[in-house]
């Protein structure tokens, strides 16, 4: 469909939809993953119709994603906020802009500082991401956070750029994933890693699950979450042997550790012009800080550049910025674990956008205040919020997001956001501006753009305690196509077969000594799920993925779970 030289072959979303002249062409970044593809949009009456590719050589070459390609229809979705909302006895009402500014104001004064959490998704821009560390720190809270699907913050860890640039991975010899399905996480990455396989490059895996790679593995390690960092220390010690120097964090761990020949070779190969990357399953895992400081070790025992994938489209600018706690603020994770009496959730849907759903959605309950800044008005956030303030999505704001290399990329609205949705800097400017907080005097995006603050932020050398005693644990990945709000709202990818039905997945071992069958059904707590068999799964884990509404409230990735016949 791109190369087609007379656009009589076009892809099916935008069949019979409208005329190649009708389009308006703008020029858009994608914002599904952090690699910050380049496309245009093709927009008719401020409505997107398709996206197609936009050249760069540097980033995405000349292709883009399916998923990128076709997200545009999340953005009609059916429930599009297209006017502020204030909850009054229990019932939802539309209102006007004053209005909701004004409950949204008093609702952020009843609160404390001290007991306001600032709950930030990792797709929000730049400008959006300054305003609310400004709001958050005017009304006296640290405790602030972007890191929403993170479970384990011993090492305090947040988004930093590659150390390899993107045009770098088809010319590796060898490279290692630790904890990543990069086919799905960030499909682009993958292909160049692909391009580089078929050039005699050597990948190799250390993961929860058989993923489905579009290249051979050279080897491939594969265990169950519980079992993943010592499956990595093997790899590890196989380092230690070559004389690299331990770090004291994980020195003791590799004690009673026996390496193998296939271990030895696979690090004899990162040796020579390689990468480590860290991936999604290994970021989100409950023993992150391990996989991470160990990932880390193997890569500079090697001399091999160790890249970490960011977990959202922005995540990167959003550290920059400071969307992170300051001295004494509580992480994502804490501010649910320790509920707060007021959130702010700023393009957030719970309970899917969070690592633990439940855990979200009973902090939410539990508050005397949620005031929402969202696109959309879901049942769950309709039960959880006293106000939603419409907000438009990435294509419809001037914004600016930061890639894997670290490089700011600048894109102008191409979409027209529905009814009264505004574009999110602005509703912040004039909520700060009712707060009387400072930070807020500027009159338009460049005066904005000119006081965006770094700031910095330590990382931590700490890990996290491990767990022990788990037999059987859960495997809990974000599916390709639901990442995030719009996706999930997509129509045309939504019927992809890549986007499967929620099911509790395990091998046909574990599914003998339960007594479950394929088609059959399983229980796991209060949830009835279809069980099918899959060999991609290892013993001692079950795969069931996040983000469906009928998964979301299970225990969350890497946590001890039963299975019993239902």
């Amino acid at each position: 469909i791109d190369v087609c030289p007379v656009g009589a072959l076009t892809n099916k979303p935008f069949q019979f939809q409208a005329r190649a002249w009708e389009l308006i062409a703008r020029p858009s970044i994608g914002y599904h993953d952090a690699l910050g593809s380049n496309l245009w949009m093709h927009t008719r009456r401020g409505e997107v119709l398709r996206n197609v590719p936009r050249d760069n050589e540097t980033i995405n070459e000349c292709w883009l994603s399916d998923r990128d390609r076709y997200s545009h229809q999340g953005l009609y979705a059916a429930d599009r906020v297209k006017s502020p909302m204030v909850k009054r006895n229990g019932q939802w009402s539309a209102t006007t802009w004053d209005d909701a500014l004004s409950v949204a104001r008093e609702s952020l004064k009843s609160v404390p500082g001290s007991d306001l959490g600032v709950l930030v998704h990792g797709a929000t821009s730049n400008e959006e991401g300054e305003l609310l560390v400004r709001l958050a720190r005017g009304l006296g809270s640290a405790h602030v956070d972007h890191r929403l699907r993170q479970l384990d913050f011993a090492d305090n860890a947040f988004a930093k750029p590659f150390a390899s640039s993107i045009a770098s991975f088809e010319k590796v010899k060898a490279a290692l994933l630790v904890g990543s399905d990069l086919r799905h996480e960030v499909p682009l990455l993958n292909h160049r890693i692909r391009q580089a396989v078929k050039k005699g490059a050597k990948v190799y895996a250390v993961n929860p699950a058989h993923f489905n790679f579009n290249y051979p593995l050279a080897g491939e390690s594969v265990a169950a979450p519980h079992a993943l960092v010592n499956e990595l220390l093997v790899l590890a010690k196989a380092a230690a042997e070559g004389g690299a120097s331990v770090p004291e964090a994980i020195a003791p761990a590799l004690n009673g550790v026996e390496t193998t020949d296939a271990h030895r070779d696979a690090f004899k190969a990162l040796s020579d012009e390689a990468v480590v990357i860290l991936g999604h399953a290994a970021a989100t895992h409950p023993e992150a800080s391990w996989l991470r400081a160990i990932a880390r070790f193997i890569a500079q025992a090697a001399g091999a550049a160790f890249n970490e994938i960011p977990l959202a489209a922005n995540a990167i600018g959003l550290s920059s910025v400071g969307v992170l706690p300051t001295a004494g603020g509580l992480d994502a994770r804490a501010m649910l674990a320790q509920p707060r009496k007021g959130y702010v959730l700023y393009n957030v849907e719970p309970p899917h956008d969070f690592a633990d759903g439940a855990l979200a959605l009973q902090a939410m309950h539990s508050a005397q205040t949620v005031v929402a800044f969202a696109a959309y008005a879901s049942d769950a956030l309709k039960d959880s919020a006293d106000v939603i303030l419409p907000i438009g999505l990435t294509p419809e704001v001037d914004a600016s997001l930061v890639n894997v290399e670290g490089n700011t990329q600048t894109m102008l609205a191409g979409a027209k956001a529905p009814g009264d949705a505004r574009p999110g800097w602005k509703v912040l400017r004039a909520l700060g501006g009712l707060l009387g907080l400072p930070g807020f005097e500027f009159d338009d995006l460049a005066g904005l753009r000119d006081g965006l603050t770094e700031r910095a932020s330590e990382v931590r050398h700490a890990l996290a305690p491990r767990s022990s005693g788990v037999t059987f644990s859960r495997l809990a990945t974000t599916p390709i196509y639901r990442v995030d709000a719009v996706l999930r709202r997509a129509g045309a990818l939504n019927a992809h077969p890549l986007n499967r039905p929620a099911a509790i997945r395990i091998n046909a071992d574990e599914a003998g000594k339960l007594g479950l069958a394929e088609g059959g059904n399983a229980r796991i707590g209060d949830a009835v799920l279809p069980v099918a068999i899959d060999a991609a799964v290892p013993a001692g884990a079950a795969w069931i993925e996040a983000a469906h509404s009928e998964t979301a409230m299970l225990p969350p990735y890497g946590a001890a779970i039963t299975l019993s016949k239902a």
